[in-house]
C-alpha cells in the first residue's frame, strides 16, 4: 500500500516509529531522533524517521487521517464546544476517532481503553514516541474500578454495538463521566457479524435512563446515530 505523506498523519507515524525503537531497539534510530521532542523535529528529521519505518516495513498507513469522516467531524465539533479537561475513549480500536482527536486537541489528556493487546501496544508506542498526554490501557470498562467522575467526557464511538453487556457498559460510562458521554452507533442494520446490537433512540433512551441519565440530545450523520448524554 502506498503510504505517501498525504495519506497519513506524519507526527503520529513518527511517534509510533520512535516508540517502537525506544521499546525494542528495532528499527534502530540515532539518539538525536528519539530524544528530541516530537514538536521540535525538523522536516528532515521526520523524513529520516519515516524512511527508517518504511525500510522496516512498518504499516505507516495505520495513521491515515480520518478527519473528514462525517461521524468523526461531527464528534470533534461537539468536543470543540465542550473543550474537555480530559477524555476517556472506550474501544479506541484502529484510532479512527482517537488519532484525529490527538491532532485536534494536542493538550487534552486522553485515556484509551481497548480489549486487544496489540491495539494497546501500538498506542503505548505512540505515547512513548512523543504523545505524553495519551495513556493506553487494556481494560474492560464494565470491570474497571476507577473512581466515579474520573473523566470530564467519555466517548463510546462505534463500540456499544460490539459489547455483549451493553447495559453495564453504559452504566460504567455514566459513572466515570463528570460532565457528559458522547456516543455513536450504526443507525441501520448491516452485515457486520461483530455488530450484535442495533441501538435505536428508544433503546438508548431506556438504557441511559436505567443508568440515571435522562438529559439526552440525539443527532446523526448518514448511517450513524450520535448522542450526547449530560450528567
Amino acid at each position: 500500500m502506498n503510504d505517501t505523506n498525504d495519506r497519513f498523519d506524519t507526527a503520529l507515524a513518527c511517534a509510533w516509529v520512535r516508540g517502537v525503537c525506544m521499546r525494542s531497539g528495532t528499527p534502530a534510530l540515532p539518539d538525536s531522533l528519539t530524544t528530541k521532542p516530537l514538536a521540535q523535529l525538523t522536516e528532515e528529521d521526520q523524513q529520516a524517521i519515516l524512511t527508517t519505518g518504511r525500510k522496516a516495513e512498518m504499516k505507516l498507513y495505520r495513521f491515515k487521517d480520518h478527519h473528514d469522516l462525517p461521524r468523526v467531524k461531527r464528534v470533534l465539533g461537539l468536543l470543540s464546544g465542550l473543550q474537555p479537561e480530559n477524555l476517556l475513549d472506550v474501544g479506541s480500536g484502529r484510532g479512527v476517532f482517537l488519532f484525529p482527536f490527538l491532532k485536534s486537541f494536542p493538550s487534552v489528556p486522553v485515556t484509551s481503553l481497548d480489549l486487544l493487546s496489540h491495539r494497546v501496544e501500538l498506542l503505548s508506542d505512540v505515547h512513548r514516541g512523543g504523545y505524553a498526554h495519551l495513556t493506553a490501557l487494556q481494560q474492560d470498562i464494565t470491570a474497571w474500578d476507577m473512581p466515579d467522575g474520573s473523566f470530564d467526557v467519555v466517548t463510546l464511538l462505534e463500540v456499544l454495538e460490539h459489547i455483549p453487556n451493553v447495559e453495564a457498559a453504559i452504566a460504567a460510562a455514566v459513572r466515570l463521566a463528570r460532565r457528559c458521554i458522547i456516543l455513536s452507533v450504526p443507525s441501520k442494520p448491516d452485515d457486520n457479524p461483530e455488530h450484535i446490537h442495533l441501538l435505536t433512540k428508544p433503546i438508548l433512551t431506556d438504557l441511559f435512563a436505567n443508568a440515571g441519565c435522562t438529559n439526552l440530545h440525539f443527532d446523526g450523520v448518514p448511517n450513524h446515530l450520535i448522542m450526547m448524554a449530560w450528567k
